[in-house]
C-alpha cells in the first residue's frame, strides 16, 4: 500500500520556523499533485499549498503566502513544507496528500480541491504559542 507519513510537527514559539516532511514511498513518476492541508479543532480543513510533479508549479493560500514554501525531493519521494514566521493561527494538524498519477497541471493557477486528492497522511501536529 502507499505510505504517507508526515513528520516535523512540534511546538514552537511565534515567529519561529519548522519544516514538515511527508514520506510518500511508492509514489513516483510524474504528472500528479502533492499538497499540504491543515485543520484546527472546530475549523474546516484548509488547503495551504501544492506542487505539481511534472510542471513544477506551486501555489499557496493567501494565509501562508510569503511564509511557507512547498518543495519535493524527487529522489527521496519526500514532500516538504518549510514554515517561517509562524503565527498562533498556524496551529493545526497538518496533512500531506497526493492525487492519482497522470494528472496534468490543470490547476496551474490555483490550489487543488481536496476531493482531487486520493492519498492522505495521518497528520502531524503544529502548535505555535504566542
Amino acid at each position: 500500500q502507499e505510505q504517507w507519513v508526515e513528520s516535523g510537527g512540534e511546538s514552537v514559539q511565534e515567529g519561529g520556523s519548522l519544516r514538515l516532511s511527508c514520506a510518500a514511498s511508492g509514489y513516483t513518476g510524474t504528472n500528479y499533485y502533492m499538497g499540504w492541508f491543515r485543520q484546527a479543532p472546530g475549523k474546516e480543513r484548509e488547503g495551504i499549498a501544492r506542487i505539481h510533479i511534472g510542471s513544477g508549479t506551486t501555489y499557496y493560500a493567501d494565509s501562508v503566502k510569503g511564509r511557507f514554501t512547498i518543495s519535493r525531493d524527487n529522489a527521496k519521494n519526500t514532500l516538504y513544507l518549510q514554515m517561517n514566521s509562524l503565527k498562533p493561527e498556524d496551529t493545526a494538524m497538518y496533512y500531506c496528500a497526493g492525487t492519482l498519477p497522470r494528472l496534468l497541471d490543470y490547476y496551474a493557477d490555483s490550489l487543488v480541491p481536496a476531493n482531487m486528492y486520493n492519498y492522505w497522511g495521518h497528520g502531524t501536529q503544529v502548535t505555535v504559542s504566542s
